[in-house]
């Protein structure tokens, strides 16, 4: 004779505790879909925290190491203080290097705002000087007293003014990718434990079966734990493979202009993302085991 199906998971209950959970349905499906769904969200989370950082890093440690002096003078003495500044240049300690920007180079950097066909040579623009600068750096207050005596209408720009923004940008980002992945693992919480209230409320006859025959609490508990729990892991692994496969789809900085330099992983970033799965697993079991013994604590 067939027993029921309740009677049966608790003859075995090692093998067939996860009979108390069916198989299909709404809840196995919406699981397992907020799992990977959620992880794959993650996964870009994930690559924004980290791609902000070395992003705005690798910008200001460009600007960090150059510096610009605009240099305004009649266009009789232009060539003459542009001489005597580079001359001053040569000889401050913690300068490398220093070079007055070409016309071209003026006009390929006005060339965004104005047009590639921008009349340099009759516009009354400054001249620019641009000076890299060696280790340990130089004294900046200096080098602008020893500019106002050469060249009164030299202006030393040390980028400051830029790098503070990139670093604040940054850690705003960092701290908006972060947030993200809590908000995404909460949510996933919430949806894994609205999936395993229905299910238990959709086998709340069997429940009352198992406990006529003498299963306790604890033991259903693990058996909708166990089934919710494997649910999470398949979906997440599945999220998590879609997630890198994007990430490794994003297009190369040359293609996208520069802009989207430094986005993805990198070395040992591309193992984080396997953190993932196990992490929604974790997840999913503590959600499922409050949900299940709250819920089994309401069914008479």
């Amino acid at each position: 004779m067939k027993l029921p199906l309740a009677l049966t998971a608790f003859v075995n209950p090692e093998r067939n505790a996860d009979r108390v959970v069916p198989p299909s349905g709404h809840t196995a499906w919406l699981t397992t879909f907020t799992a990977g769904a959620m992880t794959f969200l993650c996964v870009f989370a994930l690559a924004l925290a980290l791609a902000s950082g070395r992003l705005a890093n690798r910008w200001s440690d460009a600007l960090a190491r150059t510096a610009t002096i605009r240099l305004a003078a009649p266009p009789d003495q232009m060539q003459a203080q542009t001489d005597a500044v580079l001359a001053l240049l040569a000889t401050t300690p913690g300068v490398a290097s220093a070079r007055a920007l070409t016309d071209d180079e003026q006009r390929a950097l006005l060339e965004p705002w104005f047009g590639p066909d921008l009349p340099v040579e009759a516009l009354p623009l400054p001249r620019l000087i641009e000076l890299v600068e060696a280790e340990p750096g130089y004294d900046g207050e200096g080098l602008r007293q020893r500019l106002a005596a050469e060249a009164p209408g030299a202006v030393l720009d040390d980028h400051t003014r830029w790098r503070r923004p990139l670093a604040e940008a940054a850690g705003r980002l960092r701290l908006l990718g972060w947030l993200s992945i809590v908000l995404i693992g909460a949510t996933m919480a919430a949806m894994i434990t609205l999936a395993a209230n229905a299910s238990l409320a959709a086998n709340a006859q069997v429940i009352r079966v198992l406990r006529l025959v003498g299963a306790r609490d604890g033991y259903i508990a693990r058996a909708f734990v166990r089934r919710f729990t494997l649910r999470a892991l398949t979906g997440a692994a599945a999220g998590a493979l879609a997630g890198l496969i994007g990430v490794a789809l994003l297009p190369r900085a040359d293609a996208a202009g520069g802009f989207l330099t430094g986005l993805g992983f990198t070395g040992w970033g591309w193992l984080l993302p396997l953190l993932l799965p196990p992490l929604a697993g974790a997840v999913a079991f503590a959600a499922t085991h409050r949900a299940a013994h709250q819920k089994l604590k309401e069914l008479p």
